[in-house]
């Protein structure tokens, strides 16, 4: 297939301009790995070439600006030029970032020719886009790629000469060819003059693959891509809307047309973005998440709830974020921010499936439209050291992720991580694997996390206060616990301490505590304790 591949030099140093202002007419060096991945014309001029370590890379140009490379800001970047290149020819598929190609002979016919074409999409790209870029055009989409290097049109049926003469290098597979330098092949026509099962049996698939590509035939046609259609409903009104009831009979005739758009894509909707736009300017927005199908019903109910906490339900209330508009609405907007096909739900053979989750969800979704996002919330469970630092509370709804990773990500200092040290052992004895986060507490969880810690005092046998030293030594063995104006309560039973000094490099939010299990004689177990002194009771277990 005449392939057209538009390929932007060092894409990964315009990606940092575009995206984060780093100006590309400098000496710019893009650093994945600490090796040199991309890097500027002028960085060239200084030395600078791909593979440098950054030491090196900075002793050829001390003036070098370094950039982390970051693939999702080249993706990122990249999507105006793409959309820039479907305004000229439909079919594009994206190779990589800096790069994407298309079938030539579409753009050729209604351009003029594939020169034409070439510089018609060159142009329009620079004006579109402010992005200078080269096109190519051979039989195949490596073939055209190294033609897009060199800015060639490769006339049809040259593409085997054309690679004939290139090193063998131009393949992309630094192994491969210092093997084929040392066979003594040096260049592409000579590797692809080699017969193809002899070239699989000694080089393998991956081998095989670089010998078709060598002889310029490719092993898959173009995935093209399809441009996204657009699925938001918008609806105006003249009048502005200040009241529920007429709120709902707008709701009603937007979610039918927005579930007749999708069911004509063959997709349901899964996350809805619902936004107005009041009277006076005011933008209000909203995104409710469901698991499964959203009918019409479903999606007319929940922009109704909204709509109702907007213009009533919200005003007034104590402790809600968000207040009642100054205007009625006069712009409606539903978004299917998550849309997926209709195939992958099915629904249950006998009757719907899940239709309690359903209800308590209609349910809870209700409680929100009139009290506010933030009026119902679920625990999310996440990393941390203390039970109270691995809970999150986020909004029904919302999507559900942890505020802290479950793996350690910063430095503490922390002994105990292994589990219950026995009465006069070392917390840090290291009698078990330690737990992801440094001195989090081993199994079980409390059953019960204080939201506010009880002062306590704990008492030895003789009634005197215990405390603990610098290094984590007990002063004397605990005997009894007064939570504070209860009687003493005998402590059959203890573990401890589990050190943990937390951000010790900041010292206003620094944190040095040790904490304990202890046992009591009425058959309570408890999370104690002890920070500058005073003994804490954090959580309660079963």
């Amino acid at each position: 297939m005449r392939t057209l591949l538009l390929w932007c030099p060092d894409w990964p140093v315009l990606a940092a301009e575009i995206v984060d202002g780093v100006p590309a007419t400098g000496a710019v060096a893009v650093l994945h790995a600490n090796r040199v991945v991309a890097c500027s014309e002028r960085a060239r001029a200084e030395g600078v070439r791909r593979g440098l370590r950054k030491r090196e890379a900075q002793g050829r140009c001390p003036q070098l600006t370094v950039v982390d490379h970051d693939a999702g800001r080249d993706a990122r970047a990249f999507e105006p030029v793409v959309a820039a290149v479907e305004e000229l020819a439909a079919g594009v598929e994206v190779v990589r970032p800096g790069a994407c190609a298309l079938a030539a002979r579409g753009p050729a016919r209604h351009l003029g020719g594939e020169e034409a074409a070439a510089e018609r999409i060159i142009e329009h790209v620079a004006q579109t886009c402010a992005v200078e870029s080269q096109v190519g055009i051979a039989d195949g989409v490596f073939a055209a790629g190294l033609a897009a290097r060199a800015g060639r049109v490769v006339p049809p049926g040259g593409t085997p000469g054309f690679l004939a003469g290139l090193p063998v290098e131009a393949l992309g597979r630094p192994a491969l060819a210092d093997l084929l330098r040392r066979l003594g092949l040096r260049t592409l026509g000579g590797f692809a003059a080699l017969p193809a099962g002899d070239v699989l049996a000694r080089f393998g698939f991956d081998g095989a693959l670089a010998h078709r590509l060598a002889a310029g035939q490719d092993h898959r046609p173009l995935a093209v891509r399809r441009p996204l259609a657009d699925l938001a409903v918008t609806a105006d009104h003249d009048e502005p809307i200040d009241r529920v009831d007429a709120a709902a009979f707008a709701a009603r005739a937007l979610a039918e047309r927005l579930h007749d758009r999708l069911a004509a894509h063959g997709l349901a909707c899964t996350r809805l973005g619902i936004e107005a736009v009041t009277a006076h300017g005011q933008e209000l927005h909203r995104v409710w998440r469901h698991d499964g199908l959203l009918t019409a019903a479903a999606i007319a109910d929940r922009v109704r709830w909204q709509l109702d906490g907007w213009l009533s339900g919200s005003a007034g209330r104590p402790g809600s974020r968000s207040a009642r508009p100054t205007a009625g609405i006069i712009r409606l907007r539903l978004v299917p921010d998550g849309v997926l096909a209709r195939a992958d739900l099915q629904p249950g053979l006998w009757g719907e499936t899940g239709e309690e989750r359903e209800r308590a969800h209609r349910a809870l979704s209700r409680v929100q439209g009139l009290l506010g996002p933030e009026a119902v919330v679920t625990a999310v469970l996440g990393g941390g050291r203390s039970p109270g630092d691995q809970v999150r509370l986020v909004p029904w709804g919302d999507e559900r992720l942890p505020a802290r990773p479950g793996e350690s990500t910063g430095p503490a200092r922390a002994g105990g991580l292994a589990g219950p040290a026995r009465p006069g052992e070392p917390a840090w004895s290291g009698r078990a694997a330690p737990p992801p986060w440094p001195g989090r507490l081993p199994p079980p969880s409390p059953a019960v996390v204080l939201p506010a810690p009880l002062a306590a005092t704990v008492h030895d046998a003789t009634g005197e206060p215990v405390g603990v030293s610098a290094r984590l030594q007990l002063t004397a063995a605990p005997a009894r616990l007064v939570v504070g104006t209860a009687r003493p309560v005998e402590i059959v039973g203890w573990a401890g301490p589990w050190p943990v000094d937390e951000r010790w490099w900041a010292p206003a939010e620094a944190r040095r505590r040790a904490r304990f299990q202890v046992c009591l004689a009425d058959g309570a177990a408890l999370l104690l304790a002890v920070e500058s002194g005073q003994w804490l009771v954090e959580a309660i277990y079963d």
